[in-house]
């Protein structure tokens, strides 16, 4: 959680860029990530000095010959100076660096720096330090991790992106992220995917959750969503863990340049050192994995369409739905035995078309459909009202009985203003979750039930709940006759009351 102070000075940073004609939260998020960038890589190079003089090893800096392109040195100039300095010196600098560890330069071909005005410029990098003193201050007076907070800045920058982007593209809540997670359980080990990453948040998710198993009940902290949140890791006790972990596991695609770097910057800023980030349609020909991944999770866009002589030939569905075709593209990512997290639009779970129905039919017959936890239509709000439903399947093997969730609230009002309240069912479908049992969740007007696959089957594959949940009916109550009477009569009185009263006034 950041405290006050850094969230005023996040607020005074888009106040300078907003006033400053940076308007677009998306863009400016991308020109904060390019500052935020240059002074981690000067952060980092002196790290990788103090370490290499440490161990006696020999190092060779990044900046060799580029020393004015330091943060440190490039700072501490006027305004008049900066900017041309910035535009025309250090940011070419990073655009063309080749070091295959900064995986965020190798999508920078394209990127653009934007930041018109000199003043505007020294603003923004003061107020970047400001926020770096303020994060060092509180991990030292608070003991949270400098790490852990320079992530959670990041995502309060990315909560500023409050509009749908093209294709029906949007933020998922980190709370549901969090939820989908914990019902599809990453594993140290597991090749994990994003298909459609967008920022990042899957990603982050599957490496927070694997984190907290990793770290001591004792050490662990409740999130302001009630989760449980442990940031540590003391139980990888062997540097090849954490490797595995930050290196070799997260992997991520998005066709829209301007979101991989940003899904980049967000993976380094959490301590992600070697994130595998990479620029690709996951539907269309270019895109030819199959059967590498332990788990995919994903939110993938709703309303797009895809060039019917794009679509790769691997997918068999015959639709240019992209909702539809990524769940297919999901299951071919899985290896026999991976585990898929989705969220969907309602549509997938009753759509009467030909490929709706095919879809469903291999989720039931191809893999173990496990759950189909229904959402309520504000849980994307203020981005899209639509109502959504998250999928959780094991790819291969055949669905026996497929477990139901009617989730009503998330812990946030369902309006356009998502404001925190007391609601929320998530914490429930966790527990549930954890103890569900066939033979016993089979009351259909609870909130979690099972469902047999056979009668799935027989409704053509519609895995809605309305189908399947049954309206418990509550008889209304009414008083008696005696009470309504003296109920009226004790409302006679006190209009006669008031008349004497007025009646009175009147003299």
């Amino acid at each position: 959680m950041l405290n006050a102070t850094l969230r005023s000075k996040i607020d005074a940073l888009w106040d300078k860029l907003w006033s400053g004609g940076i308007a677009n939260p998306l863009t400016a998020i991308e020109q904060i990530s390019y500052l935020l960038f240059m002074r981690r890589l000067d952060v980092a190079d002196r790290k990788e000095k103090e370490d290499a003089k440490f161990v006696g090893r020999k190092y060779v800096s990044i900046f060799k010959g580029h020393e004015d392109c330091r943060w440190s040195k490039f700072r501490h100039l006027s305004g008049s100076e900066m900017l041309p300095h910035v535009q025309g010196k250090v940011f070419p600098f990073i655009k063309s660096l080749r070091d295959g560890d900064q995986a965020f330069t190798r999508y920078m071909q394209d990127a653009v720096f934007i930041i018109p005005k000199p003043s505007l410029l020294v603003e923004a990098v003061g107020i970047i330090d400001d926020i770096y003193t303020e994060i060092e201050r509180d991990s030292q007076d608070n003991g949270q991790a400098f790490q852990d907070t320079q992530g959670d800045i990041y995502e309060h920058l990315l909560s500023e992106i409050s509009t749908a982007g093209k294709n029906g593209q949007f933020r998922t809540p980190r709370h549901i992220i969090q939820m989908m997670c914990a019902l599809v359980n990453p594993q140290l080990g597991n090749e994990i995917c994003a298909p459609a990453c967008g920022t990042g948040g899957f990603l982050l998710g599957a490496y927070q959750h694997i984190l907290t198993e990793y770290t001591s009940p004792n050490l662990r902290q409740m999130d302001e969503n009630g989760m449980e949140k442990g940031d540590v890791g003391d139980k990888l006790t062997d540097q090849r863990q954490w490797k595995l972990l930050r290196e070799k596991m997260l992997y991520g695609f998005d066709f829209d340049t301007t979101m991989v770097r940003i899904g980049l910057m967000n993976l380094l800023l959490h301590g992600i050192s070697h994130p595998n980030l990479g620029y690709m349609d996951t539907l269309s020909k270019k895109y030819d994995e199959k059967e590498r991944y332990d788990v995919v999770l994903a939110n993938p866009p709703f309303k797009g369409s895809i060039d019917k002589g794009d679509i790769n030939e691997d997918l068999r569905l015959k639709t240019t739905k992209t909702e539809l075709l990524f769940v297919n593209r999901m299951m071919n990512l899985l290896r026999i035995g991976g585990r898929c997290g989705v969220i969907v639009p309602d549509g997938v779970l009753f759509g009467s078309s030909k490929a709706h129905r095919d879809l469903r039919t291999m989720l039931i017959e191809e893999c173990e459909l496990q759950a189909v936890v229904s959402m309520p239509s504000g849980v994307f709000k203020p981005y899209a009202g639509v109502s959504t439903a998250v999928l959780v399947f094991v790819k291969g093997g055949q669905t026996e009985n497929v477990w139901f969730y009617d989730m009503q609230a998330d812990g946030y009002s369902l309006d356009d203003k998502r404001e925190k309240v007391q609601d929320n069912d998530i914490p429930d479908i966790i527990k549930r979750w954890g103890k569900r049992d066939p033979k016993k969740d089979t009351d259909r007007k609870a909130k979690a039930f099972f469902i047999p696959a056979q009668e799935v089957r027989d409704n053509k594959y519609d895995l809605s709940i309305n189908r399947y949940k049954e309206m418990g009916y509550v008889p209304p109550t009414y008083d008696s006759p005696r009470v309504i009477l003296e109920k009226l009569r004790a409302q006679e009185k006190e209009i006669q009351k008031d008349l004497d009263e007025l009646e009175g006034m009147l003299g």
